[in-house]
């Protein structure tokens, strides 16, 4: 299946990096402060320029992680320092409900390359564009998969948005937090940007295309060679 959609593999395990790294149809990374206190990750620094030592040519996001405005703006130029391919991750609002877009517009103004997180409504996404119009590029990332938590259709959102974007050259969308392999396709059809996946997600991309009645037999064949395996008896 032919993709026009770019995939960003979403992870912290360092090795889960550089194997996504070596596969072709990988295009750029993204992290998080969760991702990376799940992968073990003490040394924030530390890993973030480990990593950066391999990964040289393709884009990857790392987030500050303080809750006050001040603090945000200096981890964040302290990250972009570390390499040119770096987008710096910045919560739509702090933990308090106050609005980041003053701080994404003086960092834009600054020349930080900024990845917007955590949004899942389209007034979020129109609330930052213009601190983002002058920027040298920016990513804002809507959380689809936590919309569909929520009960919703996160589709008409995606769409929505992938419209509005049409008028912003500079400005792509992520879809971000997926839930299953069909939602590269769904992001695909409406021509957002980017999807960024975990590893166990895209490791599935193989998938894409294939015959159902040979994936239904395929699967038999698992269930049969699995309980072989285990000696089943009755």
């Amino acid at each position: 299946m032919n993709l026009n959609v770019k995939l960003f593999a979403d992870g912290a395990d360092k090795d889960g990096m550089l194997e996504m790294y070596a596969n072709p149809l990988i295009s750029g990374f993204t992290t998080n402060p969760t991702l990376m206190k799940v992968a073990g990750v003490s040394d924030y620094e530390s890993f973030a320029k480990d990593i950066l030592s391999h990964i040289k040519d393709k884009p990857i996001s790392f987030e500050v992680f303080s809750d006050e405005f001040d603090e945000m703006e200096r981890q964040a130029l302290e990250i972009a320092s570390w390499a040119d391919n770096i987008y710096v991750k910045i919560p739509i609002t702090n933990t308090k409900a106050e609005s980041s877009v003053d701080l994404i517009a003086a960092l834009s103004d600054q020349n930080v390359k900024i990845n917007v997180t955590a949004m899942m409504t389209v007034e979020q996404v129109q609330s930052v564009l213009l601190a983002l119009v002058n920027g040298p590029g920016s990513y804002v990332s809507v959380f689809a998969g936590r919309i569909a938590d929520a009960g919703l259709d996160p589709l008409p959102v995606m769409s929505e948005v992938v419209g509005i974007l049409k008028n912003y050259n500079n400005i792509e969308l992520i879809w971000a937090s997926p839930r299953e392999l069909y939602n590269v396709v769904q992001a695909n059809d409406i021509g957002c940007h980017i999807i960024t996946a975990t590893n166990n997600i895209l490791k599935k991309l193989s998938t894409l295309g294939k015959d159902l009645d040979r994936f239904s037999l395929e699967t038999v064949q698992m269930f049969y060679d699995d309980a072989t395996e285990a000696g089943y008896t009755l």
